[in-house]
């Protein structure tokens, strides 16, 4: 009888353990054995969580564990925890690891997935890897800055007194951190050195964003750069400077957005692109490799918009890379033509959703386009309940092709981006939106849904040019 392939994944998370649990399905142990490595203490978790167990809205972290290490052992899948790749050994088809206690290995493989994730970026600034600073990207950083904030609050004998929270970057991380330390009771301030909030966004809509977050009594100071960390005699953040002024913190989370954590793949000489992210092929087999795959936020992929490679830390996609590689190891077919780059968050009660493209990105590849702004509600105007909600569309000239849809508003707003997300993977033009039989009652949506109303709009600005 034939040894059993051996089918090695680094990272624990979505896209590994989805690859492992889909092969496992597919597979035997006889004819397939699966060895997983996780550098942190926590294996298939919710990292989009971690801003709402912060915040207290998900009381307890094992809420946001989809599946325990012991549940993935016993189906039979070994997963090694605290164990960290440190080599990668392309033509000898071998990973070097490293256990919590120092002791390494070589471990072979005869298909290996690449599932490393993404890392917080942290900018080389004076202080910035003080305590009391912290990037939030992982179940064991959430855990590290609740640790931190408990220690702080009994320090200053019970938390009785003002707390104040600085968090740099206002982009999604930022902006979902700023919510939960509100959430918290804390004086919260944001700093973010664009001109206007959620860069994710055309700077027209990011000025909503500021005006809502203001409102909320967020303090928001933009093109403000932070220059460095100031620390108190322990050596502990007290303030974070910037050209400008001093904006003191009790503590300092860093929203200054990710990057993939590509460094085991760079050594071994692995394809990359701009972002650092790797690049795979459709079937998220890594480019010019027959048996490495790799998938979620450390690999870049294609936008059907824009045709480009684009970098996307989305749990969503992490997911179904996971499937599509565990389907391709397993014997099966499966593959991941891309994205639309739809994404949605909210900042209390404010929501913020965009797909397709920005104005600069369809400049950037050469589109022509209108784009329009309506404002409208959530629901009929006389229904209790109704809030605004902001809709932005970009069609491209003479065909109508929509581009791109980006939506504030307030609650119901941020879904409403689904409807543009379809239209997207469907090449609609913004015509063919407008006859679109979407669900109306008057609890739920105007006659004329606001993403139809902007449909209108755009449709008659692209008849125009």
């Amino acid at each position: 009888m034939a040894a059993a392939e051996r089918m090695v994944v680094i990272g624990g998370d979505a896209t590994g353990m989805s690859a492992a649990a889909q092969a496992r399905r597919l597979k035997e142990p006889g004819e397939l054995e699966i060895v997983a490595f996780e550098r942190g203490r926590f294996s298939s978790y919710s990292a989009c969580g971690i801003p709402y167990w912060v915040s207290g809205a998900v009381p307890e972290r094992d809420e946001l564990i989809a599946r325990s290490p012991e549940e993935h052992r016993s189906r039979g899948i070994d997963l090694r925890m605290r164990t960290e790749a440190v080599e990668l050994d392309v033509d000898g088809q071998r990973v070097r690891v490293r256990e919590q206690e120092g002791t390494e290995q070589w471990v072979g493989y005869d298909q290996l997935v690449l599932a490393t994730g993404a890392v917080p970026v942290r900018p080389p600034l004076p202080g910035i890897d003080a305590e009391g600073v912290y990037g939030v990207q992982t179940l064991d950083d959430g855990q590290e800055l609740l640790d931190g904030l408990e220690r702080g609050v009994e320090a200053a004998g019970g938390g009785s007194g003002r707390r104040r929270a600085v968090v740099v970057g206002a982009g999604y991380i930022g902006v979902e951190m700023a919510e939960a330390f509100v959430q918290r009771g804390y004086e919260v301030t944001v700093l973010e050195k664009a001109e206007q909030p959620m860069s994710t966004l055309d700077p027209d809509m990011g000025k909503l964003v500021h005006e809502a977050m203001c409102s909320l009594g967020i303090e928001t100071v933009l093109g403000a750069a932070v220059t460095e960390v100031l620390t108190d005699n322990q050596g502990r953040a007290r303030a974070v400077a910037t050209q400008d002024a001093e904006y003191p913190a009790d503590v300092v989370v860093l929203g200054l957005g990710v990057r993939p954590a590509t460094a085991l793949a760079r050594e071994a000489g692995l394809p990359l692109g701009e972002s650092g992210g790797l690049l795979t092929d459709l079937s998220m087999r890594v480019r010019g490799q027959e048996n490495i795959w790799s998938g979620g936020d450390c690999v870049e992929v294609l936008n059907l918009v824009s045709g480009r490679p684009q970098h996307v830390p989305l749990g969503t996609h992490a997911n179904k890379h996971g499937q599509i590689i565990g389907a391709n190891i397993g014997g099966s077919y499966a593959t991941f033509p891309g994205v639309v780059g739809t994404a949605v968050s909210k900042v209390c009660d404010l929501e913020i959703a965009r797909t397709g493209l920005l104005e600069a990105q369809a400049t950037a590849v050469g589109l022509r386009f209108a784009s329009v702004v309506i404002e409208s509600t959530t629901r009929a105007g006389y229904y209790p309940g109704t809030r605004p909600i902001h809709v932005k569309m970009l069609a491209e000239h003479r065909s109508g092709r929509l581009l791109g849809v980006q939506i504030v508003g307030r609650e119901n707003a941020g879904k409403r981006v689904d409807i543009a997300a379809v239209a997207l993977h469907a090449g609609m033009t913004v015509e063919q939106m407008t006859a679109l039989d979407l669900g109306y009652a008057p609890p739920f949506s105007p006659v004329w849904d606001p993403v139809l109303v902007a449909a209108r709009k755009a449709a008659a600005a692209v008849r125009t040019h």
